[in-house]
């Protein structure tokens, strides 16, 4: 069960992530095949990436039919039938906390299976969970969630830290990823119910007098 732990996480994590693509695809209108590619996009970006940086080549999104299968059915539902997805809630917001959530703990541990250093690895974490998300926000040429919003990436490494700091103590790897997860999820959630966030910048920051006056160089 634990050697399939990093496998079930990623075929959970590119499921929802599907959904999240597939969910922004139908919101701005695009045609079915604009609708999968988006679905794919989101979905395995961030875990082609992992591969490709630790070395596992061919990476397993293309290797293994069953992340493309998962990505095109969750493409297919959501183009088919959008009221299925939750109301309450913004489903691109809470399909994208939740994968990830599951991307970043299910990185980290694929991390550390390859032999990368605790820091490393929990920063591939992070990048293996942002990157569907950013992959998905570029083809809608929007500004990529990461580089805006609510503790995104903070979240991401929070929860890939769990996952290293439980392999360096020897504690249980499945505990650690469900632990991690959770407050990945949890963060992202409360960030978006309640607008934590980091400092945003601004233009105006430091300057006084005139507003359009030239800053010095």
């Amino acid at each position: 069960m634990m050697d399939s732990l990093p496998y079930i996480l990623d075929l959970a994590g590119t499921s929802v992530f599907a959904l999240s693509g597939a969910t922004a695809g139908v919101r701005r209108k695009l045609d079915l095949f604009g609708v999968l590619v988006l679905s794919f996009a989101a979905a395995n970006t961030g875990g082609i990436t992992r591969d490709v940086l630790i070395g596992a080549i061919p990476p397993a999104a293309i290797n293994d039919w069953h992340y493309l299968g998962v990505s095109l059915v969750a493409g297919l539902v959501t183009f088919y039938f959008p009221s299925a997805i939750a109301q309450r809630w913004n489903p691109v917001l809470l399909f994208d906390a939740a994968g990830l959530a599951l991307f970043a703990v299910s990185g980290a541990h694929k991390a550390l299976s390859y032999g990368l250093d605790p820091i490393m690895a929990t920063l591939l974490g992070m990048v293996t969970g942002i990157g569907g998300g950013m992959a998905r926000d570029i083809l809608l040429a929007e500004i990529p969630t990461v580089l805006r919003s609510d503790l995104y990436a903070v979240a991401a490494l929070a929860g890939a830290a769990v996952v290293v700091l439980a392999n360096v103590l020897q504690l249980p790897s499945g505990i650690a990823a469900v632990v991690g997860a959770a407050l990945c999820f949890g963060l992202r959630v409360l960030a978006i119910r309640y607008g934590w966030q980091l400092p945003v910048a601004s233009a105006d920051r430091g300057r006084s007098g005139d507003p359009d006056e030239a800053a010095e160089p």
